[in-house]
């Protein structure tokens, strides 16, 4: 379990390190162009490590049922939050998803772009459930199988 703390830390100490680099204006040319995809993706990975090191305490703490066969988990969970920000991103750029925040803030679009991103990451269960739905409805793509036992268990619960 230790080492399952440590590694989050490190992987939170990576993303702080790298946000500070963007806000110093320390990033390549090529990664400023594409500035709001890159921190869609950190944010995603906050939601993910945030998720994690919740996951820890309370099954570890609260719980008192700590399992070592869910090392994995921790351990992917944070990079696979990464990609469901990104993804966040490509899909309310490509209108899919719709941000309904006011927008009297300049950066109202860029903070709800941020605010999916952390939660598409900190639950991606959720949101590739949501992101199978769009894809259902909008062009006729099955859900996987456990996108459709998940939709069973909704209904019944």
């Amino acid at each position: 379990m230790k080492r399952i703390i440590a590694y989050l830390l490190i992987f939170l100490g990576a993303l702080i390190y790298v946000i500070a680099f963007d806000l110093r204006g320390l990033l390549p040319e090529w990664l400023v162009a594409v500035r709001l995809p890159f921190r869609c993706v950190l944010a995603g990975g906050f939601g993910g490590a945030v998720y994690c090191l919740r996951g820890v305490y309370l099954n570890a703490c609260v719980q008192k049922q700590w399992d070592g066969d869910w090392w994995p988990w921790y351990y992917l969970r944070p990079w696979v939050s990464l990609l469901c920000g990104g993804v966040s991103f490509v899909f309310l750029k490509a209108g899919l998803l719709l941000l309904e925040a006011a927008t009297q803030h300049p950066d109202a679009t860029q903070l709800g772009y941020f605010a999916l991103a952390f939660i598409a990451g900190l639950n991606v269960d959720k949101f590739i459930a949501k992101v199978e739905d769009i894809a259902q409805a909008a062009w006729g793509i099955e859900k996987s199988r456990v996108g459709r036992e998940n939709s069973k268990e909704h209904k019944a619960g």
